[in-house]
């Protein structure tokens, strides 16, 4: 069973992931420029790289469809450049996932496959895809929601370890991104980390460095540039994260769910 999923950041990685240890082949879209802060588990870093590994994982980047062919002969997932997911009319998966996480339907129609699940806001169930898969953190996260649509978004990071959105980094400016510390990297409050154009982006709580943004890439003032983890856990920068299991784990039932329903 082909499955075609939009985004390849840490959420959608690790849905993938998931499905790929379920028997799954898999293909992701992406950006050219993606903008996953999390690279360290996110697919989406194939297309500076070529190939991105995950835990037992590696995804490669292709460029036509002869190579995507052979990635999903060898098991590999393959990442291929298409921001708005047209491929989907070329491959015609049996599954499209809409894991763009962009709070908004950006164009996913419930006709794109037999069967259409999307994460998080911006969808209904029954409307814009069959099965949505709630992604805010708490109770219902990771619930699948076959009739309306997940929990509309706060604005506010979910808390960790204590910490809501003193723990996200964002551009002061735009411009020209440099980190200057790794992923994994110890931080105290106050260290620059990275910056912009010289400005610099100092962390507000001590931590793990979790994510960063890409050296070199262009920046719009207030976007998303890293995470600091309060738990301060190395480990868990190279691992998917418990949410993203979970939410891979609604998405696998999704398709069960689905699949059931066919053979019954």
């Amino acid at each position: 069973m082909l499955v075609l999923m939009r985004g390849a950041g840490d959420l959608a990685t690790g849905t993938a992931l998931r499905l790929h240890h379920a028997g799954f082949s898999l293909i992701l879209t992406e950006l050219p420029q993606p903008t996953a802060v999390r690279r360290t588990v996110a697919f989406s870093d194939a297309v500076y790289r070529g190939t991105a590994t995950v835990e037992d994982v590696t995804a490669r980047l292709c460029r036509n469809e002869e190579e995507v062919r052979t990635a999903l002969r060898r098991g590999e997932p393959a990442v291929i450049v298409d921001p708005a997911a047209e491929s989907r009319t070329l491959y015609r998966p049996d599954v499209f996932v809409d894991a763009a996480l962009a709070k908004r339907n950006l164009g996913t129609h419930i006709t794109d496959a037999p069967l259409v699940i999307a994460l998080g806001p911006g969808f209904t169930a029954g409307i814009d895809c069959h099965c949505v898969v709630e992604t805010m953190r708490g109770h219902t996260l990771g619930r699948c929601i076959y009739e309306g649509s997940a929990l509309p978004n706060t604005g506010v990071p979910g808390n960790v370890g204590g910490y809501t959105k003193e723990r996200v980094l964002y551009t002061p400016s735009a411009g020209v991104f440099h980190p200057l510390l790794p992923i994994g990297a110890m931080v105290a409050a106050g260290d620059v980390v990275a910056e912009v154009d010289g400005m610099p982006i100092r962390t507000q709580i001590a931590g793990c460095l979790r994510g960063i943004l890409p050296d070199g890439l262009s920046v719009p003032a207030g976007m998303k540039a890293g995470d600091v983890d309060p738990r301060c856990a190395q480990e868990h920068c190279f691992t998917v994260s418990d949410k993203a299991l979970s939410i891979g784990g609604g998405v696998l039932e999704a398709i069960l769910h689905w699949h059931a329903k066919q053979d019954s």
